[in-house]
């Protein structure tokens, strides 16, 4: 990844385009060193841009343009999920999405839920990157296949049902809920690593299957009700 500049939010036009354009100034140079740099390790190294431009259309557009005439290996879009409204990302990321190659990697850092990946992926999207699955899962927020869980509330208590049949990990099929409610309320470092590693599985689960869908043709409306489902607050 090229070195970049993080626009918070709100930020003026002004503030937005002086930090993209250098941005854009700094992905020229690393491209320029990159590109007469020896490969290390017996390997090709690749080299990711990362644009820029805040919730501004023009500005997400023209920054792009010009990353995609450097012929990056890939193409990243960062400065988004920093406050701004979902709806905000979503457009920024379109935008962004429109101008990227289509045989080109596409990579939006630092995002997020469920729902913002799947609804992404819809937009054009391939990668991603979160803490969200792994801090939730610390919190006690467990993302299943049939809802999000507070792990830590009372109508857990005598629950004997797993976890989450679903999403391939032994853990999350051969303990209950009652049991990994129990693990929290005693501090028991358990807890954390199988409530982490359900996030994790939910995850590996949902792109893999995005995929699936994507191939099949039936993306959309699977997406649709897939949302629907993990946003419920599991009964």
């Amino acid at each position: 990844m090229v070195l970049d500049e993080c626009t918070g939010h709100p930020s003026t036009y002004t503030q937005a385009r002086t930090s993209m354009e250098l941005t854009t100034r700094w992905a020229m140079r690393s491209r320029e060193h990159h590109l007469r740099s020896p490969f290390l390790y017996g390997h090709k190294q690749y080299q990711f841009a990362i644009g820029q431009g805040n919730v501004y259309a023009d500005l997400r557009t023209g920054c792009m343009e010009e990353l995609v005439g450097m012929d990056f290996d890939g193409y990243a879009i960062g400065g988004l999920s920093v406050g701004e409204k979902a709806e905000d990302m979503y457009a920024m990321t379109e935008v962004s999405t429109s101008v990227m190659p289509p045989n080109k990697p596409r990579y939006l850092m630092g995002v997020g839920t469920p729902e913002n990946i799947l609804r992404s992926i819809d937009l054009g999207v391939d990668m991603f990157d979160c803490v969200m699955p792994t801090r939730n899962a610390r919190n006690g927020t467990l993302f299943t296949t049939s809802g999000r869980v507070n792990i830590k509330n009372t109508r857990w208590k005598q629950c004997e049902e797993p976890i989450d049949l679903l999403v391939g990990a032994e853990s999350s099929q051969n303990y209950s809920m009652a049991y990994l409610r129990h693990l929290f309320h005693a501090n028991e470092i358990l807890g954390l690593m199988i409530a982490t590693t359900q996030n994790v599985a939910l995850y590996l689960w949902l792109v893999r299957t995005a995929r699936e869908k994507i191939i099949e043709g039936t993306f959309r409306p699977w997406a649709a009700e897939t949302i629907d489902r993990l946003n419920a607050q599991r009964q």
